[in-house]
């Protein structure tokens, strides 16, 4: 991923989605405009810079840009808090120029983590990359995502099977929404980790084969993906209903504790119970696969 390029497609996309009506300015040209959203003199008007210098900006040349000009864009343009941070992300690895793509090192769960997550009885819970590599997972986590661990090792790309196991569709409640929301957040990781060579293969290899998330990818939205809820169809005990968070770890390692729950004496909590007693049952079996008759 070409740093200039990026930080270029990114401002085009967000101007184009913008209307003179939505920025407070009057649509000179009317039904006659040429272009869907803002024009460029337009967002130079309301970041408060020269034309020239935004068109300079928008053809990826964001050397030496400072802070306050980007905090005028964010504004000028409509950003949330992602897409704000995606584009100092952005500019920082526009202004750096090309480098090269680095291999990634292997992230490894410290075992406080480890005893952690095996500590949360009765809460799913598991620890993911920026790139949703599940690295570590605890019992209940392992359970309710069945489909996802099944047959794997660690670490399980999250992201391969969201599109491209046939089974995710049926597992996630809204696939559809699951799978903009895991697009956009590893647009976000992208910007923050623009020569990750992992992640620029596991993209590569996203946008070969899988049509939605070649489309969605190239629509430029990012989002933070630290809190929800989501819908599961397990194939055990039916439908859940869970509300989640995501908990980055302080060590900087950039990995992040997903953790799910229950509302409490909801149908989808006792659900959970029964979950629990599967999971038990699954892990004798597996401890002990020949119980003595």
């Amino acid at each position: 991923m070409d740093g200039r390029d990026e930080f270029r497609d990114f401002l085009t996309s967000r101007r184009a989605r913008i209307t003179p009506d939505q920025a407070g300015l009057p649509a000179y040209g009317g039904s006659h405009r040429r272009v869907p959203g803002l024009r460029r003199e337009e967002v130079a008007l309301l970041a408060g810079v020269s034309v020239e210098y935004y068109t300079r900006l928008e053809r990826g040349n964001a050397r030496g840009v400072s802070e306050s000009v980007l905090d005028n864009l964010a504004r000028a343009l409509q950003l949330d808090d992602a897409e704000r941070a995606h584009l100092f992300d952005l500019a920082r690895a526009a202004s750096a120029g090309g480098s090269p793509v680095r291999r990634s090192a292997k992230q490894q769960v410290r075992p406080i983590v480890q005893r952690i997550l095996d500590g949360m009885e009765g809460i799913p819970a598991h620890v993911r990359n920026g790139r949703f590599e599940s690295l570590a997972v605890n019992r209940m986590g392992r359970a309710l995502l069945a489909p996802v661990y099944e047959g794997r090792q660690l670490p399980v790309s999250f992201a391969r099977f969201v599109f491209l196991d046939p089974r995710a569709e049926e597992f996630y409640g809204d696939w559809e929404r699951t799978a903009n929301d895991m697009v956009a957040a590893l647009r976000s990781e992208a910007g923050r980790n623009p020569y990750d060579k992992a992640l620029t293969d596991l993209i590569g290899e996203l946008s070969t084969r899988s049509e939605f998330f070649r489309t969605r990818w190239a629509a430029h939205n990012v989002r933070f993906h630290n809190t929800g809820v989501k819908v599961f169809h397990h194939p055990v005990v039916g439908e859940l209903r869970l509300a989640y968070e995501s908990l980055e770890l302080t060590d900087g390692t950039g990995l992040a504790m997903s953790v799910y729950s229950a509302e409490p004496g909801s149908p989808s909590q006792e659900k959970m119970a029964l979950l629990a007693s599967w999971a038990a049952t699954v892990e004798r079996e597996r401890a002990d696969p020949h119980p003595a008759v």
